[in-house]
């Protein structure tokens, strides 16, 4: 079993600001709620998961490319993170994949295929599976 941990420290009231860093140090940014709902500089967990979910996503469509022998040159993939704040309390309520590949000895709707299946099996879409929608909006070979 392989245990990753990402950390946060919250400064002050709901106007303060914190910090969110990563076990391995390569991440470490400033949060607030300026930054999380008013377009401030800084970044917010929405966009954490975004890439981490881009991440996964990217790395689980590669791998099952790269098993069915599939030459992949690149794979780009945005996860756009979707938070409703009209109701009580903020919800994340959508997540949209777009992602782009140039991959040898594929058809476009092979690549579809995999793409979906990626979104269906990768681990951040599994634990993101609450989310009440999950959408692949586009899978483009180059």
């Amino acid at each position: 079993m392989i245990n990753q941990r990402g950390n946060a420290v919250w400064n002050g009231d709901i106007k303060g600001s914190g910090n969110i860093t990563t076990q391995s140090g390569t991440v470490s940014a400033p949060y607030s709620v300026g930054a999380r709902f008013e377009g401030q500089k800084g970044t917010n967990p929405e966009e954490l998961i975004g890439a981490a979910h881009a991440g996964c996503y990217t790395m689980f469509l590669t791998s099952i490319l790269t098993k069915d022998g599939k030459q992949v040159k690149q794979i780009r993939t945005e996860s756009k993170v979707s938070l409703d704040t009209s109701g009580e309390v903020p919800k994340i309520v959508k997540i949209s994949l777009t992602t782009e590949g140039e991959v040898e000895g594929v058809s476009q709707e092979e690549f579809q295929q995999y793409a979906q299946k990626a979104k269906e099996h990768c681990p951040v879409s599994q634990v993101l599976s609450a989310v009440p929608e999950m959408e692949l909006a586009s899978a483009t070979l180059k």
